[in-house]
């Protein structure tokens, strides 16, 4: 496993991931107007790399044996009511291929996640999570994090409540 900072080059490629992941982990419980909606704006080659630009933005890869396997981007943003603790910043994607689900592929990427956010010296780390990703919520809990209040996550015209997780750094 090999951890780094996207870099221009890798838009494309990160763009393809995203939406196959983001798909084929929620394409079964939404409508396939709103799921395209959000996929189009939301992985486009073109919003990856302006995001990859972004310096308010850290985007992570986690490659294995050469192929993308996972990434997160950690990014300063407001923090929603309920975000609680200093200098918190936002864990705003975290995206592992299910091939790699229980391998440590997660736990690898989320110590990267950590150290970045540290390094932009943030010492509170917070995330939003779709009330129904169970799977994903078990794993924000194993890493420390905590349920803190909710915010409504646009999917779409489909306005989803994500509940608000957060840990200290």
């Amino acid at each position: 496993m090999i951890v780094r900072t996207a870099t221009p080059q890798d838009a494309a490629a990160l763009a393809a991931f995203g939406r196959r992941v983001f798909h084929d982990t929620f394409a079964p419980d939404n409508r396939p107007d709103d799921l395209a909606a959000y996929l189009e704006g939301a992985y486009s080659p073109e919003r990856q790399l302006a995001e990859i630009e972004d310096v308010s933005v850290n985007t992570l890869l986690l490659e294995i044996d050469g192929a993308l396997a996972a990434f997160a981007q950690v990014r300063a943003a407001e923090a929603p009511a309920g975000v609680e603790g200093t200098h918190p910043i936002e864990l705003w994607r975290f995206y592992v291929d299910p091939a790699w689900h229980g391998r440590g592929v997660a736990a690898a990427l989320m110590d990267t996640v950590l150290d970045a956010a540290r390094r932009r010296e943030a010492r509170t780390l917070w995330l939003g999570v779709w009330e129904r990703n169970t799977r994903a919520q078990a794993f924000y809990r194993k890493q420390g994090f905590a349920v803190a209040g909710s915010h409504i996550f646009m999917l779409g015209a489909d306005a989803q409540r994500d509940l608000i997780m957060l840990r200290s750094l």
